[in-house]
């Protein structure tokens, strides 16, 4: 059996020298895990080369925090998937003939171990430098000062992001009027500091902007493809409050007003447990948890009862059930009936239902995107529904673009409208990634997909039909996905308003704008008006509860003029 330090353990890179090897250490418990610990070196200088301290998985047994403890288990490099970083753990099984023995308990005051201090300063490096950094601290206690400033909200999993703006602020990046970094066209994948807590008794329910008021200690720990320290005791924020924007566009003669939604998995139905793939992740109460009615808000109260209402992520009748149910009329005229009893206003809707469990989305959702429009101000041209990319190879898998045109009431003007959600970042690879650092998977299925919508968009200009693009695009303003979609002859609103306002998504703290509106070049000269609706992409959940957020994203409009 080998008997070695942690740093002897850890070795020199990404993964250990003695991987698979039953050897004998000794540490301090630094911090406490879900399925294990951690243990640090105590009394022990960080060389910047390689750590102090490893992760021992043991969901079977635990210890106390300030053990002083000699242990005897198996070295393992952990992938958690397929060209993920390796992560060396020190997996402890008394069944498997492996020792732990308390030699000393010391208070949490009293570890002997001296955190390393986060600062603007130590991880200014580039990327790489950056996953060498951090791999070298990995389980190892770190410090973040209070005076910081939360970018991301509080979500349901206990996670805070923070900009290192004490005892300077961070000039480094565009910042939002409430003080979210804006992604950075260069390094839209830069990492920023944060933390999990680990008791949702400790945790807080905070907004974009607040400030951390407390320092926090906790383990480097390495999970989803990020780093983020692992916290066991509570902290205090300065909370910042947000109010919801109203949009300054409302309908009027001679124009059109078109708001984008994305519905965030919108519908109906409770599902039952055993008729979904995963019942932890499928079964939800959207109604109840007051979501419909947040949507209706948004319409009414913040969009101003728009003319068109372009949805996305709008789901079957039963959810995400698997069964042979696509129409989702109830989820409709759900919504339709909140929005009625707020402004008095009854919507119409359409959509093209999908084939069953062909486009993608959450599994037996059947997701799609849909129009409600208002009888009273539009008219639909009822042969122009249709989607298009059916036969496409890109859109296979994928939700299809839904097009409709209407004709506004008073200036008996046609506009085509074309509705949008292309494939998804999620494949992305993190940055700390061995295998094609932040390499995003579905970038080319989306630049195809875009050619597609592109030339789709060339019939209209040829036909010289007013058009307007909307959706999630699931990209920015300055990729490539957007570059093919607007080409020489057609203008992305977004590129109207400031930088610092060009963000409906905030994604790990960074803020990005992945909804637009595409019109033509004569449309955008002085005929249309864009605004994100911002708020909601700000405003933090109850960690440790179901997210009561309506949406994902911030809300979209745009007003384009006929005369």
């Amino acid at each position: 059996m080998l008997i070695k330090s942690i740093a002897e353990l850890q070795g020199d890179s990404f993964s250990s020298p003695y991987a698979q090897q039953l050897v004998r250490t000794t540490g301090v418990v630094s911090c406490l895990a879900r399925r294990g610990f951690y243990l640090q070196t105590p009394n022990v200088e960080w060389d910047q080369r390689r750590s102090n301290a490893v992760f021992v998985y043991s969901p079977d047994y635990s210890v106390s925090l300030g053990a002083e403890i000699e242990i005897i288990g198996k070295i393992v490099d952990y992938q958690k998937y397929e060209n993920a970083k390796l992560v060396t753990q020190l997996h402890f099984n008394p069944e498997q003939g492996h020792e732990l023995v308390i030699k000393k308990m010391r208070s949490a005051d009293a570890l002997n171990i001296k955190p390393i201090e986060f600062t603007n300063e130590l991880l200014n490096v580039g990327s790489a430098d950056l996953a060498v950094l951090l791999n070298s601290l990995e389980g190892m206690l770190v410090r973040i000062a209070p005076g910081q400033t939360f970018i991301a909200p509080s979500n349901p999993f206990g996670d805070y992001v923070l900009a290192l703006d004490a005892p300077e602020v961070d000039n480094s990046a565009l910042r939002s009027e409430h003080k979210g970094v804006i992604a950075d066209a260069d390094n839209h994948l830069r990492w920023f500091p944060g933390f999990r807590v680990i008791n949702y008794n400790h945790a807080q329910r905070l907004n974009v902007g607040a400030k951390l008021s407390s320092e926090v200690i906790g383990a480097l720990n390495y999970r989803v493809g990020a780093y983020q320290l692992l916290l066991n005791s509570a902290f205090t924020v300065d909370q910042k409050y947000i109010n919801l924007k109203k949009s300054t566009l409302v309908p009027s003669e001679g124009a059109v007003t078109i708001m984008t939604l994305n519905c965030f998995n919108l519908d109906p139905h409770i599902e039952s447990a055993d008729k979904v793939l995963n019942p932890r992740q499928d079964v939800d109460d959207d109604w109840g948890e007051g979501r419909f009615h947040t949507l209706a808000q948004a319409v009414v109260l913040q969009a101003n009862t728009p003319d068109i209402v372009a949805l996305q992520e709008i789901q079957d009748n039963d959810g995400a059930e698997l069964s042979d149910v696509v129409d989702a009329s109830l989820t409709y005229d759900l919504l339709i009936k909140t929005i009625e009893q707020l402004s008095g206003i009854r919507y119409a809707w359409v959509d093209v239902p999908p084939e069953l469990n062909a486009d993608g989305g959450q599994p037996g959702g059947n997701i799609r995107n849909g129009y409600l429009y208002n009888p009273s101000r539009v008219s639909l041209v009822a042969d122009s529904v249709r989607t298009f990319g059916v036969d496409d190879p890109s859109f296979e898998g994928s939700r299809k673009p839904l097009i409709c045109e209407f004709i506004e009431s008073d200036s008996e003007q046609k506009i085509a409208v074309i509705n949008i959600h292309l494939a998804s970042k999620r494949h992305q690879a993190s940055i700390f990634s061995p295998v094609d650092p932040g390499v995003d998977a579905k970038l080319s299925v989306r630049v195809a997909q875009a050619q597609c919508i592109h030339d789709e968009l060339i019939q209209y200009q040829n036909a010289d039909i007013d058009y307007y693009l909307t959706g999630d695009f699931n990209d920015t303003e300055y990729s490539e996905t957007m570059n093919t979609i607007v080409g020489e002859n057609s203008a992305n609103l977004v590129m109207s308003l400031a930088p610092e306002q060009r963000y409906d998504y905030n994604h790990r703290g960074k803020l990005q704008v992945l909804m637009h509106g595409v019109v033509s070049r004569k449309q955008a000269l002085g005929r249309a008006q864009y605004e994100i609706i911002h708020g909601n992409e700000l405003i933090g959940v109850t960690p440790g509860e179901d997210s009561d957020k309506p949406s994902d994203h911030a809300y979209v409009i745009a007003k384009l003029l006929f005369k």
